[in-house]
């Protein structure tokens, strides 16, 4: 490809792609509130024209049992590898609305950046490689690999018609390598691959006591109070230097290798820095993991919530009848969901207080963790691109958090999952003010035409190598 004639294609065409992208971004499709269901199908409606704007023969809008799937299809020949290319079109809910400076859905720019919910997270990253494609078709008039879309409108609801739209749909999806065009860059100067992501498992612990709440002053020293048991059977789950003490809970995990560990530690990161921005005078866990290790590599188990008893203003004396918490586990690759959730459920049996009765229930969303091999080809090919556009080599990167799209692909469609997309966590994506670099829009768009052009020169059988 003749990738100095696609830079000045998308030069020429900047404002244009701006316009476009605002157009898109002032759609209020947020999938969390129902009033905004139309708006949602407004959103699916105008991607899927823009995608045949940007030359691909093949569109639908395809219906789930929530929000729609929009679908795209661009065959050049049998032979060249294909790609499939994720991102969503759904936003976060806007609140809270005073601390915005803009309205949310009237995208601005400002201080060379665009202001909107969706600017990041995911509208304009998804919106990246739609300019990109432009570039390609105007300059060579057709991509030199074969594309497919698939465009989700539910994952800030953490995508429940994805997996099982992926399963009645596996053949339409079928593709060599998914590219993931949501994500993030380390930040706005350091260009990186996110190689792996840890997976999750969600439980909530209930504790019941007596028949009703009590008289704390006429029953309190003899009837057992399930806030102290619970705080007590949560205390228990980990021990002083912060290691998890379920029983069974690391009998899965890998050990970090030496050169796992050189790779992170090529991550910048400083203690002093993370301490401050956080507002925190000290770091806990695992002594023998670094502070980067911790979050990224290790697993954990977090106590999101806990509630019981009485909760307003002043005093009650009152001795609850039950109490309630919030767990969820980030997991590292084997160790499973279910396995996790059944650990905690034996230990609550093994170690809950006597005279409370414990009963544990699961969540739903759960996903294992991703690892994509650090030899596959597809992590070589994006290194040469970003390389090409930031002007040095990208780091690797392990994230924390889970994304269940890696999981769904891998799982059900048997496929890599490649990250590339152009925010940075600093973006406030879910927050007020949400804004994307114009800076990394355009570095994203010269990237993915790079990212076509040398994905294209490996075969499909590299592509899918495991």
């Amino acid at each position: 490809m003749n990738t100095a004639a696609a830079d000045a294609y998308l030069r020429k065409a900047r404002d244009r792609h701006l316009e476009e992208l605002t157009a898109f971004l002032r759609i209020a499709s947020v999938s969390a509130l129902p009033a905004h269901k139309d708006a949602v199908a407004q959103a699916a409606a105008w991607l899927a024209e823009r995608l045949r704007t940007a030359g691909t023969p093949e569109v639908r809008v395809l219906p789930t049992a929530g929000h729609p799937i929009v679908y795209g299809r661009w065959h050049v020949r049998d032979g060249l590898p294909t790609i499939l290319i994720y991102g969503h079109y759904d936003v976060q809910p806007v609140d809270p609305v005073a601390l915005w400076e803009s309205p949310p859905f009237e995208p601005t720019v400002r201080d060379g950046a665009l202001f909107a919910r969706g600017a990041t997270d995911d509208k304009g990253s998804l919106y990246t490689p739609i300019a990109a494609l432009d570039a390609v078709r105007e300059t060579a008039g057709a991509p030199p690999l074969n594309l497919k879309f698939l465009f989700e409108g539910e994952e800030e609801i953490g995508s429940p018609s994805l997996g099982p739209f992926i399963r009645e749909h596996r053949a339409l999806l079928e593709a060599d390598l998914a590219v993931s065009a949501d994500g993030s860059m380390l930040d706005a100067a350091t260009p990186s691959l996110t190689i792996g992501n840890r997976g999750l498992s969600a439980v909530q612990i209930d504790a019941r006591g007596a028949r009703t709440d009590l008289h704390s002053g006429v029953y309190g020293g003899a009837v057992p109070n399930p806030i102290h048991a619970l705080a007590a059977l949560l205390a228990g789950m980990h021990d002083a230097q912060g290691r998890v003490t379920v029983e069974g809970f690391y009998d899965e995990v890998r050990p970090l290798s030496d050169a796992d560990r050189r790779e992170i530690a090529r991550v910048p990161f400083d203690d002093a820095s993370y301490r401050a921005q956080l507002g925190v005078t000290s770091l806990t866990g695992e002594p023998e993991y670094t502070p980067a290790e911790r979050v990224t590599v290790r697993p954990t188990l977090e106590i999101n919530g806990i509630w019981g008893g009485f909760q307003g203003e002043g005093i009650k004396t009152v001795l609850p009848a039950e109490a309630h918490a919030k767990i969820t586990c980030r997991l590292v690759p084997d160790q499973d969901p279910d396995r996790i959730a059944g650990a905690i459920e034996a230990h609550v049996r093994r170690h809950g207080p006597a005279g409370v009765s414990f009963t544990v229930s699961r969540f739903p969303g759960k996903a294992r963790a991703y690892l994509m091999p650090s030899n596959h080809p597809g992590l070589a090919a994006a290194a040469r691109a970003l390389k090409d556009v930031y002007g040095k080599d990208p780091v690797r990167v392990r994230i924390g958090g889970t994304l269940p799209v890696s999981d769904l692909l891998r799982d059900g469609l048997g496929m890599w999952l490649l990250f590339f997309a152009f925010g940075e966590p600093d973006n406030r994506m879910h927050a007020p003010n949400e804004f994307f670099r114009l800076a990394s829009f355009e570095r994203g768009t010269r990237a993915y035409v790079r990212l076509f052009d040398a994905l294209s020169r490996l075969t499909p059988e590299a592509l899918r190598a495991s």
